[in-house]
């Protein structure tokens, strides 16, 4: 019985460095059926002789255009029954697309599968990169089933469903997965699964880190508010609330000076509500990396929450003072106007 073409398509912008692993891992694949297709989008760092190096097809761009075009003109390129979007930053499993395909041949309910990215760093072994390794895997791990948030760094989509659903919206560039997850779930369901898996090339410094994920949080604010709720899978009330807590601790160190040292009581309540709000996340760290890591971590992911915070304050208050900002996710909510 023949098994479906699985369309392997590869977003790449300036990924030299792990590119190469990457294609590695997509060609050491257990399944049989695959075609793959790198999609560099304006890329100056040599992406395109490495893959073509490695004998991949590539459609060489002439402006950057971000991700979800490039997954787009990926997908009008290749011809598979299904598509798995892998980010060039990945490393997977080498069963990662038979996994894929397995859950989508048994479920014809599932129209889209998502992996899970191991806790361990790719390439930058940093303390910022086993930070992030480990919060990620956990805060995906923990969302393991059926979700609303797209994770497609490792994720497959029936190809009848891309074209149902439609193309990704290439006016967005840092949340377009977050839109597409909203989109597809209204219609199918979206599951996450530990059974695909692979290794993540996270980022490995402090302030690019914190600078994406201020924008990532500012960003989502016209789509919650259109959807009135938080995407499933990622974020939850706890960590909101999490977050709150720990931006919230801030302005509260001033407190000793009009009122003494006993003061500092609030913003070690606050710090301590914050840490309680995924206490099973730090225990991770613990558990993995021992009490000095801990420390590292905690320490962090505070500088992360409060990061967050600011983020949802200056999107929020864009939401109120820019019609244009208000209608970002226009597409995704066709019939209704933006006041």
């Amino acid at each position: 019985m023949a098994v479906p073409l699985v369309s392997v398509i590869v977003p790449s912008y300036n990924y030299a460095d792990s590119l190469a692993v990457c294609l590695r891992a997509v060609a050491a694949q257990t399944y049989p059926a695959i075609e793959v297709v790198v999609v560099d989008d304006r890329s100056t760092d040599g992406s395109v002789a490495v893959a073509e190096s490695l004998g991949v097809r590539v459609i060489a761009l002439d402006d950057n255009g971000g991700c979800g075009r490039a997954r787009n003109i990926g997908v009008a390129n290749t011809t598979g029954d299904i598509l798995f979007f892998v980010d060039a930053d990945v490393a997977m499993a080498p069963d990662a697309v038979a996994e894929a395909v397995a859950i989508l041949a048994t479920e014809p309910a599932v129209g889209a599968v998502c992996g899970i990215e191991d806790p361990e760093p790719l390439l930058h072994d940093t303390l910022v990169a086993r930070y992030r390794g480990l919060q990620y895997h956990h805060w995906s791990a923990s969302g393991e089933g059926n979700v609303t948030f797209l994770f497609p760094a490792m994720c497959a989509i029936r190809r009848s469903v891309y074209q149902e659903i439609g193309p990704f919206n290439p006016d967005l560039k840092q949340t377009e997965e977050v839109d597409y997850g909203y989109r597809l779930s209204r219609r199918h369901q979206l599951r996450l699964t530990s059974r695909v898996s692979g290794r993540h090339d996270h980022d490995h410094q402090l302030f690019p880190l914190l600078r994406k994920l201020f924008h990532r949080a500012r960003l989502r604010i016209p789509l919650y508010a259109r959807a009135r709720r938080f995407a499933t899978g990622f974020e939850t009330a706890s960590r909101a609330w999490g977050s709150l807590a720990a931006a919230a601790a801030l302005p509260t160190l001033l407190l000793p000076l009009a009122f003494g040292s006993a003061a500092l009581a609030v913003p070690a309540a606050l710090l301590a509500a914050s840490i309680a709000a995924d206490r099973s996340m730090y225990a991770l760290a613990y558990r993995q990396r021992g009490p000095a890591f801990l420390a590292f971590f905690v320490a962090v992911h505070f500088l992360v929450n409060v990061t967050i915070t600011a983020g949802v304050g200056v999107g929020a208050l864009q939401w109120l003072t820019s019609r244009p900002f208000r209608q970002l996710y226009d597409a995704t909510f066709p019939v209704e106007a933006t006041v």
